[in-house]
């Protein structure tokens, strides 16, 4: 039998709230609106694909 190593192919981020800098992991391919849990300011968006995501991205999780 033949194993095919997948390798991950979407990712984790550490992002910044640019409002009141807490930090939180959101999805690369979010399919809703993700908001801070702090402020309620909006740091990711749904786009087709990827996500449009609008808050500085600090680190990428795998």
């Amino acid at each position: 039998m033949v194993r095919v190593n997948r390798e991950n192919r979407t990712k984790f981020y550490t992002v910044k709230c640019p409002d009141c800098e807490n930090e939180q992991k959101i999805f690369q391919r979010a399919s809703t609106v993700v908001e801070c849990v702090v402020c309620g300011k909006v740091l990711a968006e749904p786009k087709g694909g990827n996500a449009d995501i609008k808050a500085e991205i600090i680190a990428e999780n795998e």
